[in-house]
């Protein structure tokens, strides 16, 4: 006899993974949750193994994880796989150690630009925009020039 359980609607689904059922909809079309069969004449009914999944997903996702990365690792899910999920798992790690890098350094610049506006150092009417249109010099803005080599927006 099946439990309550493996009879859930997809919005009963849904609310159980704590999700909205378009994102469930969502990781079908992706590939990430397998779409259960739909016996003729009724709806497509999702078990507790759908609601561990999706939690996984979620899970991988604020760890960083992209979508296409999060499918490596449910497909690596077996077991036998740990060395190769280790390997996502460094990359990942050595990523966000870069973007936090990335953040330290954009703290550093913003703090420098903040303390000069307050200060209302240098040559310029706000050090700030002066610094981001390009038309202070360091000496102007007494902000150290620093080239941004790193692109965030992506």
């Amino acid at each position: 006899m099946q439990t309550i359980s493996e009879h859930m609607t997809i919005g009963v689904f849904a609310m159980a993974a704590g999700v909205n059922v378009e994102t469930i909809r969502f990781y079908q079309r992706k590939g990430l949750l397998p779409e259960p069969d739909k016996p003729y004449g009724s709806i497509r009914r999702y078990g507790e193994v759908h609601v561990v999944r999706v939690k996984f997903v979620k899970s991988a996702q604020r760890l960083g994880f992209s979508l296409d990365e999060i499918a490596e690792l449910l497909r690596l899910d077996d077991g036998t796989h740990c060395a190769e999920a280790s390997r996502l798992a460094e990359h990942k790690l050595r990523d966000v150690r870069e973007k936090i890098a990335d953040l330290l350094r954009m703290d550093a610049v913003l703090s420098e630009l903040v303390c000069a506006c307050h200060s209302r150092q240098g040559n310029v009417s706000c050090p700030l925009i002066a610094s981001l249109q390009g038309k202070a010099s360091p000496a102007e803005t007494t902000i150290p020039y620093r080239e941004n080599t790193t692109d965030l927006g992506s």
